[in-house]
């Protein structure tokens, strides 16, 4: 029998530290979760293309994931789950089917990024001997973490009297904005009553815990690739359309995007690369930007203007430019009410130190593709922060987690389930002039209609099925 996950938190966490692999190619990781998950035992698991619809996905890469699957392979990932996880489709969901309840959301990503963790001997990875064993790659945001957590979550929930539905969603492709969008839309987010997603750190310290981000970011990303005509530098450099001329117009004009009076926006050209040689007119750039705003319509302003100074750019200097938005993700704040109870609830788990009820995020995240969905649906969805000291930024060589904050993460995880599964329907409150009066039922409960509605759809699946 397989030892319980629980009792082995910092193994599991340290052995998905060690094979990291990026979006759209965590090959081996959902091979290692599913394997994970089908001990533990659930009542429905979706393996890539079954758990969304791939044409759905955002920023899949081109041409680079063979070697990624074929590594997955060389270390004994199940070849029949990689078979079905073929062009990049990666990623799980989970479910378990307990009888009559609301219907719970959990959401943890699981890609690492490109970045080469650190070989000194004061990195803790190193000095444990589990750092990396992946070039160039890393899981410096601590999605080993929360792998880990949504594993043990699902253990510890199938194991007790909880009555309802709990959802699991291990999401690929967050590092990109990629793999939010294909969930959201999946029918595995249908007529959820509650979201939780979950961030490990940002800057909170262990034993502190955010009950929900307030102001994330939305955000896009862009790719921008200007098409000119080459001509010898000295002899006629009027035969030319420089490309590279044309970029740096671009990259000058999107920087002077004007602000806009209803918030805060952000944009940043992170990539350049143009040209062959000194004496040549340059006869293709490209360019990789992203756009930020406080609202999702101010993204789109900027998206919008981000656009249009490449295109024009390009223009001026008889070039053309191809312009492709590879993703993006809106806003979405999370609910007091579930705020509220989460604050209450982490106060009373074991290790929690201090809580704050609501913090800003000021970055993005595309786990607001869920959480707009179930709020939009008639649901609450939070975005919580567990806190861990790291003695880095994320993002670094030298990231790393306290790992204290495995077990305290799953007890805020698992007790706020609990906690929803006791309270449902949690009471909204509507706190626009004229809103629902606050003892008017959450989610789904609203009116007969939706409750209806939502067990038509169960009893759907389960026929599918």
């Amino acid at each position: 029998m397989t030892e319980p996950i629980r009792d082995r938190l910092v193994s599991l966490r340290r052995r998905f530290h060690r094979h990291p692999e990026p979006a759209w190619r965590e090959f081996e990781t959902t091979a290692r979760l599913v394997e994970e998950i089908r001990s533990i035992g659930v009542d429905e698991l979706a393996v890539g293309p079954d758990a969304y619809d791939p044409a759905d996905r955002m920023a899949v890469p081109d041409g680079d994931l063979e070697p990624w699957l074929e590594g997955a392979r060389e270390r004994g990932a199940d070849p029949t789950l990689l078979e079905s996880m073929a062009g990049g489709n990666t990623g799980a969901v989970a479910v378990l089917e307990r009888g009559e309840g609301p219907a719970i959301g959990l959401r943890v990503d699981i890609d690492g990024l490109f970045i080469e963790e650190s070989i000194s001997e004061d990195h803790e990875p190193v000095a444990e001997g589990f750092r990396s064993e992946i070039e160039g790659t890393m899981h410096a945001c601590g999605h080993d973490v929360h792998m880990t957590w949504g594993l043990a979550v699902l253990e510890a929930i199938a194991e007790s009297g909880f009555s309802g539905r709990l959802v699991v969603f291990f999401q690929p492709a967050e590092e990109v904005s990629g793999g939010g969008c294909p969930m959201a839309k999946s029918e595995y987010a249908d007529d959820l009553d509650y979201l939780l997603a979950v961030h490990v750190g940002l800057d909170h310290p262990t034993g502190e815990v955010v009950a929900g981000i307030e102001k994330p970011l939305a955000m896009c990303h862009v790719d921008a690739t200007i098409h000119g005509t080459s001509a010898h530098a000295g002899k006629e450099p009027n035969e030319g359309d420089n490309a590279m001329h044309a970029m740096g117009t671009a990259i000058e004009n999107a920087y002077g995007i004007p602000r806009h009076r209803d918030g805060m926006t952000r944009v940043n050209v992170g990539y350049a690369e143009a040209g062959s040689a000194s004496n040549v007119i340059a006869e293709r750039a490209h360019v990789e930007a992203e756009a930020r705003g406080e609202t999702t319509e101010l993204m789109e302003y900027m998206k919008d203007r981000l656009e249009r100074a490449v295109e024009s750019a390009a223009t001026m200097h008889g070039c053309r430019a191809d312009v492709e938005v590879v993703s993006e993700s809106p806003r979405a704040d999370s609910d007091s009410e579930l705020q509220a109870l989460l604050s209450e609830v982490a106060t009373d788990v074991p290790g929690t130190e201090s809580v704050v009820p609501a913090a800003d995020f000021g970055a993005s995240e595309d786990a607001t593709f869920l959480m707009e969905r179930v709020q939009r649906e008639g649901g609450l969805a939070t975005y919580l922060i567990v806190g861990t000291d790291h003695p880095t930024s994320h993002h670094t060589p030298t990231f790393d987690v306290d790992e204290a904050s495995l077990a305290h993460g799953v007890d805020v995880l698992v007790e706020s389930i609990r906690e929803l599964e006791r309270r449902h329907p949690v009471p909204q409150v509507d706190e626009t002039e004229g809103g629902r009066e606050q003892n008017e039922p959450a989610g789904n409960e609203r009116n007969g209609n939706e409750r209806d509605k939502s067990e038509r759809n169960r009893s759907e699946r389960e026929d599918e099925r």
